[in-house]
């Protein structure tokens, strides 16, 4: 009999004793999966792209947004894609030979933890080449982003005149000097 009730006692216990010393197999609980789930990634606000319409070059054009990480780590734009271009790539502009110049951004756009990174003209964007069709004020174009935490966003994105053409963010044949 003592060894009935040891052994029931033993089969009442033992789940108890292993779980607390971390060796069960159960699953995470409700809420800790719910928060997992909820957590947002990388959040993408004011999205615009830049018309074509007046501009030098018909051929390409930029799309520029406000990326806020509330994660604890960073997270990185890796790549954009859109059917209207031929050919998405990440760029910054740098300084080279004592001039400003626009250049491939090579590992990705960096979005701090629980901070921002602005994507805007004269600075880092996301470069529409090889465009298929000129982009005029009121077009949508659709646009997806990549990150290096898995997560994606496509997004449909308005296109809006740009007025303030600098020489350096679409160079041309003959350069000008700035007093």
């Amino acid at each position: 009999m003592k060894t009935k009730l040891l052994m029931a006692g033993l089969v009442i216990a033992l789940p108890a004793l292993l779980s607390s010393c971390g060796l069960s197999d159960e699953k995470p609980d409700a809420a800790t999966t719910q928060a997992a789930v909820t957590t947002p990634g990388v959040l993408v606000e004011d999205v615009w792209v830049r018309a074509t319409a007046g501009a030098k070059d018909i051929t390409m054009t930029a799309a520029f947004m406000s990326l806020t990480n509330p994660g604890k780590s960073e997270v990185k734009l890796t790549s954009a894609t859109s059917p209207v271009a031929g050919l998405v790539q990440l760029h910054e502009m740098a300084m080279k030979d004592g001039k400003m110049v626009m250049r491939e951004k090579t590992g990705g756009i960096a979005v701090p933890a629980e901070s921002h990174a602005h994507l805007k003209p004269s600075g880092d964007h996301v470069m529409l080449m090889e465009l298929k069709q000129p982009l005029k004020p009121g077009d949508e174009v659709p646009l997806t982003l990549k990150f290096s935490d898995g997560s994606s966003h496509d997004l449909t994105v308005p296109v809006k005149a740009f007025t303030e053409e600098e020489e350096h963010y679409h160079p041309s044949a003959t350069p000008t000097s700035t007093p």
